[in-house]
């Protein structure tokens, strides 16, 4: 009895020692599992403002995504008018371009014939001119032979008034 008595006494304390290892690894275990709760409290709450941030920048980029589509398709409908307004001022000058071409080739075209018109009648002119010249050439000369003979007309009708005036004189 008493073999068995300290036998399961030895076991008790055995069991005591193991119990109180267990007891010590349990509150060991137990400290543990505290931090690893408190650290995974931190980490889910880390976790909530993370996700309450990427939320937030979620929504933040969606209203930059929408604004910057606003801007790209305003900016791209102004540069659509701009262009369409370019377009029709390009077609306006162009055929403003195509006019004055057209003036440009009728005045040269009418440029070329007064000066065919200028140099005819420039011709014209000459020629008339020489005429003219040797007309006048001629009347000139024609009148200086009737000066010449309307002198010597006038010498012989003296000559013959003084050898009347003399006769006369003399008669008298």
């Amino acid at each position: 009895g008493v073999f068995m008595y300290n036998h399961l006494q030895q076991k008790v304390r055995n069991t005591e020692v193991l119990a109180q290892k267990y007891k010590q690894q349990q509150e060991a275990l137990s400290a543990q599992l505290q931090v690893v709760y408190e650290h995974r409290s931190r980490l889910e709450r880390s976790l909530q403002k993370e996700r309450g941030e990427h939320k937030k920048t979620k929504e933040d980029f969606l209203v930059y995504k929408l604004e910057a589509q606003e801007a790209l398709n305003k900016e791209k409908q102004d540069s659509m008018n701009r262009y369409g307004a370019l377009s029709s001022q390009h077609k306006i000058l162009k055929n403003q371009h195509e006019d004055v071409k057209k003036q440009l080739l009728d005045l040269q075209l009418q440029h070329n014939t007064l000066k065919l018109e200028h140099r005819k009648t420039l011709e014209i002119h000459s020629q008339k001119y020489a005429q003219l010249q040797q007309e006048k050439d001629s009347e000139v000369t024609n009148l200086q032979d009737t000066v010449f003979k309307l002198r010597e007309e006038s010498k012989l009708l003296r000559k013959a008034h003084q050898e009347v005036h003399s006769q006369l004189l003399n008669s008298q």
